[in-house]
């Protein structure tokens, strides 16, 4: 059941929210427009290209891209030089580009709920993995870069 507890599989489930909202209860409200297209896509794609190029940088340094796994080097280079969680940020822009896409004005609540999941279900639990693991490299690369952006 570990694999039903990755983050891809949560954007799924909160993305499948958004569309069945869209389709069963619009209730009157909608977004649909040319502008709301381009920025879906736009937030799509850059979610996209946040999480490839996050999964490079761990690939360059052989070490796992599991959540619930301890890293063997703490990655602080590329695209980590600038958000800690860059696959994490990918996941939430992916899933505001789609409750755009899908226009689903209601699900737009489901953004906060999804970034407070990554950060308890997640991102806490990682940070002091990554405490123990890596001590003050650790303390220095959470001083000089963001959790977010």
């Amino acid at each position: 059941m570990r694999w039903v507890d990755i983050p891809p599989v949560w954007l799924v489930g909160f993305a499948c929210v958004a569309w069945l909202q869209a389709r069963q209860f619009p209730m009157g409200l909608s977004l649909d427009s040319g502008l709301t297209d381009l920025l879906s896509g736009i937030l799509i794609g850059g979610g996209i290209l946040l999480a490839v190029l996050a999964v490079a940088e761990f690939r360059r340094f052989k070490t796992t891209v599991i959540p619930h796994e301890t890293p063997s080097s703490l990655v602080q280079s590329g695209i980590y030089s600038r958000s800690r969680n860059p696959i994490y940020l990918g996941d939430v822009l992916i899933l505001a580009g789609l409750v755009l896409r899908f226009d689903a004005v209601l699900s737009l609540a489901l953004i906060p709920i999804f970034v407070w999941l990554l950060e308890r279900r997640f991102i806490l639990p990682e940070e002091d993995r990554m405490r123990r693991s890596f001590h003050t490299d650790f303390a220095r690369y959470e001083r000089k870069t963001r959790r977010w952006i």
